[in-house]
């Protein structure tokens, strides 16, 4: 199978594929952040410290309240914890062990079940939990396969009612139904990508990286690395299948990894893996087309990491302002600023992640925090998010937990 993970000889590591192992024992996950000590220093939303905060920050304090959060990792199980709605601080509380490897973790739209998928097992799985209270998980119905190896992503329809999968290493995008009390149900509908680009270790066949519906949910839309290309399809609400309707393609060799659209659905951003750049696509909503427009490098203007950059998650800010995008090599977090409605964007800055290796990134309900899930160095990079520019600050201490690479509020 291959492994999306296998790293270039530049990047300072071999760049045979390397195998997942699954990890025994307990995670000895900690928290960090939101003691007093850290407290004192940390830097609130808005990129203000704690020393420089008057009544209304002092208010804002008293109204901080724990929401729930599930962490997805390689080989760790799903960590389950909670967040400071203010500070972005994480705690962590316990571990589902039943499932290996959920390296990519949803919630249900009114989120009462949390969808996980098991990356670990020969032939991918999903599975459903109901989530109760403090957001602890309980196993809803029974694991189901999604037809293919390495499955790397998922995601629940505009609609609710079905769960969208994406298999890596076999470069297939398989359907669920989600029944009446969330769990799922036997596979509807598993569509096989053809094709591959031009890098031969990566590009050597398909290998579907993202599955996501559109705003609007008129469309579903595949990110494929290995043949570069945005696949657009009709699903069938009755059925649950899909319906190839058009397909865009990225520069050869880009290998687009995820997208995120702009929240008034006109544009999307793709960010690429294998040459570090992220593009702007026009969208037409109603015929689920993407139109390719600029690309830029991830990294600010003469910045030069010293090894091979693998771009890997791209987040738009709720205003759509701002967009994010995490640095694999350079180990940072960029921030690109939107223009022209969304049609172009700019990168502003960047900081440190916080660790090794940032898989993911993600920013909670409000926006003013942003998480970086740091999978080699076993951390969670906190960042409060300026509220003007967009820009990234440092917020505490990173949160330290096995191998994180899904940061999932609830």
């Amino acid at each position: 199978m291959s492994d999306r993970r296998a790293l270039y000889a530049d990047s300072g590591e071999s760049s045979r594929r390397v195998r997942r192992r699954t990890f025994l024992g307990a995670l000895g996950v900690v928290a960090a952040v939101g003691g007093s000590t850290a407290a004192a220093s940390a830097v609130l939303p808005g990129g203000r410290t704690e020393g420089d905060k008057g009544g209304e920050a002092a208010g804002r304090k008293a109204e901080r309240a724990q929401r729930p959060l599930f962490i997805g990792t390689f080989g760790g199980g799903i960590v389950t914890g909670s967040y400071d709605t203010s500070s972005g601080a994480i705690s962590t509380s316990g571990e589902v062990e039943d499932v290996t490897s959920p390296t990519f973790l949803a919630l249900s739209k009114d989120g009462t079940v949390l969808y996980a998928l098991d990356e670990a097992s020969e032939e991918g799985t999903v599975r459903a939990y109901a989530v109760g209270d403090g957001g602890k998980l309980s196993p809803l119905g029974e694991p189901q396969s999604t037809g293919g190896n390495g499955v790397t992503h998922l995601s629940v329809h505009a609609s609710g009612e079905w769960l969208l999968s994406a298999n890596y290493g076999s470069g297939s995008v398989a359907v669920h139904p989600i029944k009446a009390d969330g769990a799922l149900g036997a596979r509807t509908d598993l569509v096989q990508h053809e094709g591959k680009g031009p890098d031969p270790e990566r590009q050597e066949g398909p290998h579907a990286h993202q599955i996501v519906s559109d705003p609007k949910g008129g469309f579903v839309i595949a990110v494929d690395l290995g043949t570069d290309s945005l696949f657009s399809y009709r699903l069938d609400a009755e059925k649950g299948t899909l319906k190839r309707v058009a397909e865009a393609k990225a520069e050869p060799g880009a290998g687009p990894r995820h997208l995120a659209f702009h929240p008034d659905g006109g544009f999307a951003y793709v960010a690429n893996e294998l040459d570090s750049t992220i593009t702007v696509y026009a969208y037409d909503a109603e015929n689920g087309t993407f139109t390719r427009g600029d690309s830029i490098s991830t990294l600010p203007e003469g910045e030069e990491p010293g090894v091979r950059n693998f771009p890997a998650e791209v987040a738009v800010a709720a205003g759509g302002r701002t967009v994010y995008v995490s640095n694999r090599g350079a180990n940072s977090v960029a921030w690109m600023s939107v223009g022209g409605g969304g049609e172009s964007l700019k990168v502003a800055g960047a900081v440190p992640c916080g660790g090794d290796w940032p898989r993911h990134i993600s920013i909670p309900s409000g926006g003013d925090v942003l998480w970086a899930g740091n999978e080699k160095s076993g951390t969670i990079g906190i960042f409060a998010v300026d509220e003007e520019s967009g820009a990234l600050k440092k917020a505490g201490e990173p949160a330290t937990v096995t191998k994180p690479v899904c940061v999932l509020p609830g």
